[in-house]
Parts: structure tokens; C-alpha cells; sequence
């Protein structure tokens, strides 16, 4: 007698019958090294065999996938390189983080977790970020990538990184939030600022960053851009529109609130006004992209109706910037989804076109629903509440703020001149000889420079105007100043070339009789213009007593200028 035997997962096919629906064929042409930007991949292994719990949201699961449907579509070969980076260190971690938070995550474990309930609540590993197996392991694997990817791009050896188990935002100094419990972006952000002057943070996870946000909330650095929803009660319940930074980083910081339901075309069009302005005005040096997949249609906790043709955009927009990308994941809690998101865009990253068709992979029971689509319809199932209006007001709060920012911050915006020592020998040089090169030896030194003095200016010597009548003056000054400046300037500049303005200073003697001092401008040198301005206040002149009586209304509280020739 036969004996029927039922269907084993053995005895099952390897993939699945499409029947009518294709099957994408991978590429096998490998990538020219010099002919497209250099694009590193990292995936840490083992990294999507961590498990949150049953019924969380999180599901490291989803790398996994992304990795089955990168490698089924040949991208492996367009990729130049791809790393299987080592964990981050401790002492890494500690750059941001506190010491006994890492301590803590060093420590607890599923078993411990009852007699360490106290230091859970105090780093709020409560609901939200459950103590799992092998939680630290997790954290140093994801961490690790994204420094191993800034650490490529500060050297200068690749063009853009992408780190998928990254992007974990929410993740405090102190403390664990919303599924995060080690934030890698930041601790990129600061290996990148270890070369870069200024980093671009932007953020298109339907949570608001508000981890990344906070680390660098007052520096001027660093720019953080997110895109996101608020209402005020969906988590993290931050990211209004007013708040834009503190102290140095005061209108570093924008913030881009967004309501349930909006469609591609309203996302795409604020987002590249929006990062177009701010890449015009902060100058970066390098971006960070965090990818979070949880802003398309259909996600388990998300409700907007982005599908991954636009999610994409976002990404290919900014790569066309040509600035050092490192490109990280995020939030996404519908796997099948997130996981051709991010194939989608690594192909973006890449420069290379693939079909709508999904390649056969060992999960192909995923995508049996959408017929083993890359793109699914995923828009509309919300309705939209944001208007053209509100996104109009969104964009001029965002602009004014940028005029805030009188160019890129901390550094200087001009290139480093090729000729270093001529531009030092340019600054040593005095005006005359700047005048010299430019106008030519006829007409250098024609600036004059006014030599104004003070009112409570001190003078010594000849330039004295306090000393005692009985003292003798000595001689003038060379610009031909006179002795003295009792009763003001009184006269006026000379201009001519052997002609000079005196000035008439009158001075009292034993306090009843007045005498008039007449002086004369010194003799000028050669024909030029001269350098100086020229007081007019030279030697004193006697003159004859007769004189002197016969022009009694001369008054002594102001002087009379006169014309005196002087020849050369």
C-alpha cells in the first residue's frame, strides 16, 4: 500500500511560479571604477538576525530582505565596494554617549532585566526599547557601519555610503527612545566633523529626528533638516516650525511639520525648494541622509501617501549635489515595503536602472500580494490635509530663517589660494607700491590720507601748544606745522605747488598788548603733489611794528587766513 506523503518545505519549489508575472534578470555587468562616483556599501553580518520581540514593530528582519533584493538585482556588481565592517568599539560609543548608559546596555540581558528594573527605568528601555538578546551586539554592528562609512568619506576614497541598519534617530545621550537605543548618526556626524567644516543633516522619516536635533542644537555646524508629521501628540511630539535652534545655532536648525495624507507631488515639490535653499545658503561640505521608509503609503505606523518612486526622488535629488553623501536607513515597519525602498534607491545611488519586476530570492513569499512589483500602488489610501497654502506658509517661515545665516558659519567661504606666498607677498606690500602695480608710477600716491588729530591729542616738543611763550620754538615739524596752535587751525589747505595758506595766530603778551604771528608754509619738495595734506602752518614771521599798529582791528579770538608766496 502507497502511502501519501504531504508537502514539505523540502519537497516545496525553491521560488515561486509567477506564471504571467516577469521575473527580473540581474545584471552582470560590472562597474567601470573611474566612471561613475565611487559607492561604498555596508552590511554588517548577521546584523538582520536580531529580533525586538513577537509583536514589536521593529524587524531587523528587513535588512535581510533588502540585501536578497539588492544582490537578485546584480547591484552587488555596480557597487564598487562592500564591507562587512567591524563593531564600533566602546570608547566610540562614549564619544557621544554617557559612560554608564553604555555601561548599562553592556550589562543587562533578558535574564538580569527583573533584578536591574531600576536602571531600566532611569535609561527608559521600557515598552517602545525592550531589553532583547545580544542587545549591545546589535547596537556596535549598526554604529560600527556608520562610522566605518564617515570614516571612508572623510578620507576621500568614496563618493557616497550607504548604511541601511543605520539611521536609528531618536536615540538620547543618556537614554533610549523610539526603537533607538544607540544614535549612529550622530556619532557619524561627529567623525565627519573631524575633517568636514560643515555637515547637512537631513531627514525624511515620518518621526521627527529629534535625537540629532538635539545633539546639535546649538552648534553652527551642523544644519538638521527634517521632514515629518506633527500634530503635537505624534511621537516625539517635537518639531514644530518655530524651533530653530539656540546660542550658535540659532536658525540651524528647520523644521518641516507636515500633516496625515500628503501625496507626492506636495512632498516633492517642499522638499526641494526647502533643501535647495539651505544647500544655497549653508554651503555643506558634506550631507547625511537618513532614508527612514516609514514615509510611504501603507506603513504600519506611518499615514502618509509618499509611494517609493518619490521616496527615491528625494534621494537622487540630493546625490546631484556631487558633496560627500553618507546615506543611512531609519524607521520603516512594513518590511516588504521598506525593503524595495531602499533596493530602489540603492539602484538610485548607483546610477543604474532596474525593472519593475522583482528578482527571484528566497522570499519571494513576501511580495506574492503585489505580484512581485517593485513599485505597488501605495498612495491614497489617506486623505490629504495639507494645502497648498500651508505648505506656501511653511516656505517662507523656512527662507526667512536662512537669511539669517550671512553665509556658511565657523569657516572661511573662500578657496584656499593657490599661491600662497604670492598672496603673502601681496600683504606686505605698502599702499604706495599696491598703487604702483595697479595705476602705474604717474599716478600712484594719489590717496591722500587725512592725519586729523584729536582734540586731547598729547604733543611733545615742537608740536607742544601749552609750553611757556618764554620758551624758544625749535624746528618746526616736517610737515611744516607750526609752533603754535593757540586759537584753532584758522586757515586753509593748501594746494598749490610752491604756494602755501598761512594762518594768522594771534597770542598775548603780559596780558595787555596784542601781537600777530603770521605763518608761513615751509617750501615744498620738487613738483610732485606731494604726499601730505599740507596744514599751512609753518615759521613764525615777524612783522614790523609799524605794520602791526597801523591794523589795530585785528581781533585775537579768531584768525585771518593769508596768501603768501613761497618760492620753490
Amino acid at each position: 500500500m502507497a502511502r501519501a506523503f504531504s508537502t514539505t518545505f523540502s519537497s516545496s519549489p525553491y521560488f515561486f511560479d509567477r506564471g504571467a508575472h516577469g521575473t527580473a534578470q540581474p545584471i552582470t555587468e560590472r562597474i567601470n571604477p573611474h566612471s561613475r562616483p565611487i559607492v561604498s556599501y555596508y552590511s554588517p553580518k548577521g546584523v538582520g538576525q536580531h529580533h525586538y520581540g513577537e509583536r514589536h514593530p521593529m524587524k531587523p528582519h528587513r535588512l535581510t530582505l533588502t540585501n536578497a533584493l539588492v544582490m537578485g538585482y546584480g547591484l552587488d556588481k555596480q557597487i564598487h565596494n562592500i564591507y562587512d565592517p567591524r563593531p564600533a568599539t566602546q570608547a566610540e560609543l562614549e564619544a557621544y554617549h554617557d559612560h554608564d548608559y553604555i555601561d548599562f546596555l553592556s550589562k543587562v540581558t533578558p535574564g538580569n532585566q527583573t533584578q536591574m528594573r531600576q536602571m531600566i527605568d532611569v535609561f527608559n528601555c521600557v515598552e517602545d526599547c525592550p531589553i532583547f538578546a545580544d542587545m549591545l551586539d546589535f547596537c556596535r554592528m549598526y554604529a560600527g557601519a556608520s562610522l566605518a562609512g564617515a570614516r571612508k568619506l572623510c578620507a576621500g576614497t568614496t563618493d557616497i555610503a550607504i548604511n541601511w541598519s543605520g539611521g536609528l534617530h531618536h536615540a538620547k545621550r543618556g537614554e533610549a527612545s523610539g526603537f533607538c537605543y544607540v544614535n549612529d548618526i550622530v556619532l557619524a556626524i561627529l567623525e565627519l566633523l573631524r575633517y568636514h567644516p560643515r555637515v547637512l543633516y537631513i531627514d525624511i522619516d515620518i518621526h521627527h529626528g529629534d535625537g540629532v536635533e538635539l545633539a546639535f542644537y546649538q552648534s553652527n555646524r551642523v544644519m538638521t533638516v527634517s521632514f515629518h508629521k506633527y500634530t503635537g501628540d505624534f511621537f516625539p511630539g517635537t518639531g514644530k516650525l518655530d524651533d530653530n535652534g539656540n546660542g550658535p545655532g540659532k536658525h540651524f536648525c528647520l523644521n518641516v511639520p507636515l500633516q496625515d495624507g500628503i501625496d507626492d507631488d506636495m512632498y516633492l515639490s517642499i522638499f526641494k525648494t526647502v533643501i535647495d535653499d539651505t544647500v544655497t545658503a549653508f554651503r555643506p561640505s558634506a550631507i547625511v541622509l537618513q532614508c527612514g521608509a516609514d514615509s510611504l503609503g501603507c506603513d504600519r505606523l506611518g499615514a502618509f501617501n509618499l509611494s517609493i518612486a518619490a521616496h527615491g526622488e528625494c534621494v537622487n535629488f540630493v546625490r546631484k549635489y556631487n558633496v560627500p553623501l553618507l546615506v543611512l536607513g531609519g524607521g520603516g515597519y512594513t518590511i516588504k515595503n521598506v525593503s524595495r525602498c531602499w533596493t530602489y534607491e540603492t539602484a538610485v545611488l548607483v546610477g543604474a536602472t532596474i525593472p519593475d519586476e522583482l528578482p527571484a530570492t528566497v522570499y519571494d513569499s513576501f511580495f506574492e500580494d503585489s505580484h512581485w512589483k517593485l513599485h505597488p500602488p501605495l498612495t491614497g489610501k489617506v486623505d490629504n490635509q495639507n494645502s497648498v497654502a500651508s505648505l506656501q506658509r511653511i516656505t517662507t517661515s523656512i527662507r526667512h530663517k536662512l537669511r539669517y545665516l550671512q553665509g556658511a558659519p565657523s569657516v572661511a567661504m573662500q578657496e584656499i589660494p593657490p599661491d600662497l606666498q604670492g598672496l603673502m607677498g601681496d600683504e606686505e606690500k605698502n599702499a604706495e607700491e599696491r598703487d604702483e602695480e595697479s595705476k602705474g608710477t604717474g599716478r600712484a600716491g594719489e590717496i591722500r590720507v587725512d592725519t586729523s588729530n584729536a582734540r586731547n591729542e598729547f604733543f611733545d616738543g615742537d608740536n607742544d601748544v601749552d609750553r611757556d611763550d618764554d620758551e624758544t620754538p625749535s624746528t618746526p615739524n616736517k610737515r611744516g606745522r607750526g609752533a603754535s596752535r593757540r586759537g584753532g587751525r584758522g586757515g586753509r589747505r593748501g594746494r598749490g605747488r610752491g604756494r602755501g595758506r598761512g594762518t594768522t595766530a594771534p597770542t598775548r603778551e603780559n596780558g595787555d598788548e596784542d601781537t600777530e604771528e603770521v605763518v608761513v608754509a615751509p617750501p615744498r619738495r620738487g613738483r610732485g603733489r606731494g604726499r601730505g595734506r599740507g596744514r599751512g602752518r609753518g615759521k613764525a614771521v615777524d612783522k614790523d611794528k609799524d605794520k602791526e599798529n597801523s591794523n589795530p582791528a585785528v581781533d585775537s579770538s579768531s584768525g585771518t587766513p593769508m596768501d603768501v608766496d613761497v618760492d620753490d
